[in-house]
């Protein structure tokens, strides 16, 4: 896609729906209230709709189709809507992710679930025209990910039309925005992406097409410069670092670099510091405690990734000569029990 192209399905975003232009999120949506009754894969907790709904959105969504969808539909014998199972290896990320982190953290508490569960919600992905078999995917990309992580082989999903570039973008970021998974940070690794590869020519003709205000693209921006090992620290915890926050965070490692910086991050989280507060750290008002603390920022010497029946749910970490960690999540009760009981005995006084 050119950039102009690019640039272009931003503009052509309508602020207001109708039945005559759908954008990609309702028209996600309508996919999603599709009922198949014919599918071999039911979809997953569909919503409720009248018969004349159902007809009406699909009649609407068969008009708009693009002509490479229509091809592959019918080639496969797909109906809008249906939810099919797919090979995990014939999905691939798409490259308008507005995902860049992953937490290990996460995906690993999700596999756990999706392990004994079972998936509850099928993902959403785009045929790749140019490679017949595998698709994008658009919305999901934790769950193929944890999906890996437990080991499944295949993936419950819906077969969307929409191309991949902008609109496909947008549609995942409308949806992360909803779910509030979509983080500042995420933003600032995929818009400096989008101005280093000219989609855009400056970051006011990027914050026009996204219809926001200039600053919030700036700020974004700004935190594009710091290393991925600082956002990775800040991304773990969302509750603390929103724009305002990680902004003056972004600040003061540009004055002090990584290593304060990462001290700076350890402080906020101790000693529950305000934006106000580290703003002053930032202007020079305040020094931060530069004391030993023997948390610091500590790395571990030794990881050992712990699994139970194949999944990962943990880890055992050591430090230094007399510190371990462990951390362990998702255990069914009794599992966790015995855990526990093990390391009682094992520290019990001879």
């Amino acid at each position: 896609m050119k950039p102009s192209q690019f640039a272009k399905g931003f503009q052509a975003r309508p602020d207001t729906t109708s039945s005559e232009k759908r954008t990609a999120l309702d028209r996600l949506n309508a996919i999603d209230n599709l009922v198949n009754n014919d599918s071999n894969v039911q979809p997953i907790a569909p919503a409720s709709r009248t018969e004349q709904t159902l007809h009406a959105v699909s009649d609407d969504l068969a008009n708009h189709e693009s002509a490479e969808y229509r091809a592959w539909r019918v080639g496969h014998g797909y109906n809008p809507g249906q939810v099919i199972e797919l090979e995990l290896k014939a999905i691939k990320p798409s490259p308008f992710n507005p995902r860049h982190f992953y937490l290990k953290a996460s995906i690993a508490e999700l596999a756990v679930n999706l392990a004994k569960q079972g998936q509850q919600q099928a993902i959403h992905v785009i045929p790749d025209y140019a490679s017949p078999g595998s698709y994008f995917v658009s919305d999901g990309g934790r769950r193929v990910r944890a999906l890996k992580e437990a080991n499944k082989e295949t993936v419950k999903a819906i077969v969307i039309d929409l191309p991949i570039g902008i609109q496909s973008y947008k549609l995942g970021y409308d949806l992360n925005v909803q779910r509030d998974s979509q983080t500042v940070f995420d933003n600032a690794v995929v818009w400096r992406r989008f101005l280093d590869e000219k989609h855009f020519q400056s970051q006011k003709e990027l914050a026009e097409h996204l219809g926001l205000d200039e600053s919030t693209v700036a700020v974004a921006l700004s935190l594009a410069k710091l290393p991925e090992t600082i956002m990775q620290e800040m991304v773990a915890r969302p509750d603390r670092f929103g724009s305002n926050m990680a902004y003056q965070v972004g600040r003061y490692h540009s004055a002090r670099g990584v290593d304060a910086t990462l001290r700076l991050i350890n402080k906020i989280l101790s000693d529950d510091l305000s934006t106000r507060q580290v703003a002053d750290i930032v202007k020079g008002r305040t020094a931060p405690q530069e004391t030993p603390k023997p948390a610091g920022r500590q790395r571990y010497a030794q990881r050992m990734e712990i699994k139970l029946d194949g999944v990962a749910v943990g880890d055992l970490k050591s430090y230094g000569d007399d510190r371990l960690e462990l951390r362990l999540r998702g255990l069914a009760k009794d599992k966790r029990d015995e855990i526990l009981r093990q390391i009682e005995q094992i520290l019990k006084p001879n």
